[in-house]
């Protein structure tokens, strides 16, 4: 289903990773992907499947809800983050806490089209979508065969080449975005 402004402006095809470990982690999402929908000069793409995935890093802390979603988007790199930020504070995210402790919703920005953003804030591709299995097996369900921008490995190769031992990820059934 695409919305937006039909400015005919040109967009960029941008991927999210979108999380959530506490409270109503379904309704989180949700809240978080109708936001989406409404960005200005945005039209919303797909979305994966959700996950629950085992939290990797940090304090002690439930699972969390993980899925990927893409949109067409005429924002810049920047403002499109500083969109997310306000959905996550809209969404009960109070920053400042533990690094990589537990939230109501998490959203980064994965890939901006094949564009590289170096930063203070804001790195594109994200630096550390490689080592996630929270964030590639989503992505595999969107765009297994596409490439890194940088890497050059497709999103399958990079998932397969996780150590065993990575985080617990368990497809949800019957939840969609």
């Amino acid at each position: 289903m695409a919305t937006g402004s039909g400015d005919g402006a040109a967009r960029v095809l941008a991927t999210l990773g979108l999380g959530s470990n506490l409270g109503e982690r379904e309704q989180h999402l949700a809240v978080a992907c109708s936001a989406l929908r409404n960005l200005p000069h945005t039209d919303w793409v797909d979305a994966s499947r959700v996950f629950e995935t085992d939290p990797v890093g940090g304090p002690p802390q439930g699972p969390y809800l993980n899925a990927v979603v893409r949109i067409r988007t005429g924002l810049a790199a920047r403002a499109l983050l500083e969109s997310l930020l306000e959905i996550e504070r809209l969404g009960g995210r109070e920053r400042g806490g533990p690094r990589f402790g537990p939230r109501s919703l998490d959203l980064d920005l994965l890939l901006y089209g094949d564009n590289r953003v170096d930063e203070v804030g804001l790195q594109v591709p994200h630096p550390r979508l490689p080592q996630r299995r929270f964030v590639l097996a989503p992505l595999c369900d969107l765009a297994a065969a596409e490439r890194h921008p940088v890497l050059g490995n497709s999103f399958a190769e990079l998932l397969r080449k996780l150590p065993d031992d990575a985080a617990g990820v368990r497809v949800i059934d019957g939840l969609s975005l």
